[in-house]
């Protein structure tokens, strides 16, 4: 073991590190020496707590800054936690958080990784991951020098406020989930839903737009294709009562995104339908599949699939949450009598070096000159346009990403990965607005009978998550240039190609 030169702890052997000071016994270093077949017996625990501000907040997720001055719906954070243990032995250990927020940035990650150690000693916090559902009605998470909106300082909940609040209720639902584990049992199923459009169009001349128009000469296609896959897994207590349900979509909680309202948008109706028809105390976990270049606003036939949700006597909500509850119910009677209390739980967490996608001196050249033009929009107009400030920003980040590239240049994007093995399924997350395609190839590629993976999982947080395919790039456009990503398709292969590594790792036979 050595100590990096930022302060950090590397485990030699493999590559994990974790973003904060050492606080975590040496031992936690250590991997378990379970075979890829080993199973154990699945002690469960869940836990939900309710994460919506307490007064008026900055929403993030549009250029202009807008003050949410009331809740359409709670947001909630949800908590699974899982052991496998042989006897009195811990095999292996996961504690897994999915949120209404944006994503799940260190920012918030590791404060409540280290609250959880204050309180559970015992618990390889390494082990905590925390997602959002990247919903854009949810408050801003980012302050500081990098907080993307001028937010005023009297009558609205300052960030730092609400992540001192946010990581409070998480910890204590993360400690609930922990405690109140206890043998149950588990099965998972696949059902399909069409939720999420390929939100990317390319025209005659080779260019791509995100939102881009269809009805036009000059259209071509969708970029690319989409993934309707719902996973499911469901989990029992010893007395048979279902006490907790995830389900994994590849499309971003978006549909109501422009509103001015804290909402948890098409999760709040999936979680409603989903604890109507299997009890008010299931926790219900929604994670967010590849889908970086998805969305679930229609791109074409609207008037059509507008007049069939009227029919139905839906909003678009409702229409969304009907389709992914039909795909779980589905599921479930397939696979209700299929349960699992005797398992493998294999978990790895691992931290890939990726490569950056690097500023080019002519990009930093207009990052500059962008910047200042919108400064002095800004000081000239007493009533400037909304969004100036936020794009401003924009231009700032990206200038002082290529200011650390000049200052070192070796310098990688460290990416923290966690692969699960829960019998015969695959778990694997990444911090990205990962596409589509590198999803598939995963999924793909791996050897377990199914995979969930789950994005917007650790990360920076700082604005530039997206991580694009080779097409996109050719494309250009928003979402595939380099203010929008840290890491470029060189890196979202290695992504791939490691994490398929992982998988596959746990399905090897034993020597």
């Amino acid at each position: 073991m050595a100590r990096g030169t930022d302060g950090r702890v590397e485990c030699h052997g493999s590559i994990t590190r974790w973003h904060f000071p050492m606080i975590i016994p040496l031992m936690l270093c250590l991997s378990h020496a379970t075979t890829a077949s080993a199973a154990g017996e699945l002690a469960v625990g869940a836990a939900s707590a309710d994460i919506t501000p307490t007064g008026p907040v900055a929403l993030v997720g549009q250029w202009n800054l807008r003050i949410s001055k009331k809740a359409e719906t709670p947001l909630t954070a949800n908590v699974l936690a899982l052991e496998s243990r042989e006897g009195d032995r811990s095999l292996d250990a996961a504690v897994m958080i999915s949120c209404d927020l944006v994503w799940g940035p260190d920012e918030i990650l590791n404060p409540i990784r280290e609250e959880a150690h204050k309180r559970l000693p015992d618990l390889d916090v390494r082990k905590i991951f925390l997602s959002g559902t990247h919903t854009h009605t949810s408050p801003v998470l980012k302050g500081g020098q990098e907080c993307l909106y001028q937010i005023p300082k009297e009558g609205v909940v300052q960030v730092e406020e609400y992540q001192v609040f946010l990581v409070q209720r998480i910890a204590d639902a993360v400690v609930k989930a922990w405690n109140s584990r206890a043998p149950g049992s588990v099965t998972w199923g696949l059902g399909h839903a069409v939720v999420a459009y390929n939100r990317r169009i390319v025209y005659a001349d080779g260019s791509a737009k995100m939102y881009g128009r269809t009805d036009l000469p000059e259209f071509r296609n969708l970029e690319a294709g989409e993934d309707h896959d719902v996973g499911s897994l469901f989990f029992w207590n010893a007395a048979g009562t279902l006490i907790s349900i995830v389900v994994n979509v590849s499309c971003p909680a978006q549909e109501v995104e422009h509103r001015q309202t804290i909402n948890a948008d098409y999760w709040h109706p999936v979680r409603e339908s989903l604890r109507k028809q299997y009890g008010q105390g299931v926790c219900v976990l929604g994670w967010i599949g590849a889908a970086g270049d998805q969305s679930p606003h229609l791109r074409y036939r609207r008037a059509a699939d507008d007049r069939m949700t009227t029919l139905r006597g839906l909003d678009r909500l409702g229409e969304i949450a009907r389709r992914i509850c039909r795909a779980v119910d589905e599921a479930y009677e397939a696979v209700k009598d299929d349960r699992h209390a005797d398992v493998c739980l294999r978990h790895k967490v691992e931290t890939v070096r990726l490569p950056v996608w690097r500023v080019t001196d002519a990009q930093y050249a207009e990052a500059k000159a962008a910047r200042q033009q919108y400064a002095d929009q800004i000081a000239k107009s007493a009533t400037p346009a909304i969004d100036l400030y936020a794009r401003m920003k924009w231009q700032e980040a990206l200038a002082r990403r290529y200011e650390r590239q000049k200052a070192a240049p070796r310098a990688t994007f460290d990416a923290e990965l966690h692969v699960l093995r829960l019998g015969d399924v695959a778990i694997c997350t990444n911090p990205f607005e990962l596409y589509t395609d590198y999803g598939i190839r995963i999924k793909a590629r791996g050897r377990a009978i199914q995979t969930f993976v789950v994005q917007l999982t650790g990360g920076p947080g700082d604005g530039s998550p997206y991580l694009p395919t080779e097409s996109a790039v050719r494309g250009g456009g928003y979402s595939a240039i380099a203010p929008s990503c840290n890491v470029g398709p060189d890196g979202g292969q290695i992504l791939v190609d490691r994490t398929v590594e992982l998988i596959n790792a746990m399905w090897a036979k034993p020597n």
